[in-house]
């Protein structure tokens, strides 16, 4: 049995964003205008954005959870180059990350636990299920 570790992640987060899109899970309606962090000059140009944050939302709570807001927004951030200045960080946005959280809970892959969030059973499995299927094409 193959679990999420033992995978490519840009793998496993493009066909597990693949299925979250399958099971038509609700897009936040300001997704199409918004900047995924201050650091950032535009929105993503990828339609399916909002699926592969999902994703990667996801397998970050199942390595590293329980996780928060605060942590991810530290993960999802980027720095900012300026001309004449030094580089600054900028930590991603808090409402993107908050409504996948929201999203993966209503569909009971996450769920809350005393501090941040953690991986369901359900969740696990999906993710699990998605490795072994990488792991026996051969990739």
């Amino acid at each position: 049995m193959a679990n999420v570790k033992d995978v490519d992640a840009n793998e496993l987060i493009k066909i597990a964003a693949a299925k979250l899109k399958e099971l038509n899970i609700e897009k936040p309606s300001y997704i199409g205008y918004v900047k995924t962090s201050a650091g950032k000059e535009r929105m993503p140009a990828d339609e399916d954005f909002w699926y592969v944050r999902c994703a990667s939302v996801l397998r970050q709570v199942y390595l590293k959870g329980p996780i928060g807001v605060s942590r991810l927004r530290t993960k999802y951030g980027t720095r900012k180059r300026h001309a004449v200045r030094r580089h600054h960080y900028y930590r991603g946005s808090g409402s993107i990350i908050r409504d996948s959280l929201i999203t993966l809970e209503k569909i009971g892959y996450v769920q809350k636990a005393k501090k941040g969030r953690i991986i369901t059973a359900k969740g696990k499995s999906f993710l699990d299920k998605i490795s072994n299927e990488i792991i026996k094409t051969g990739a």
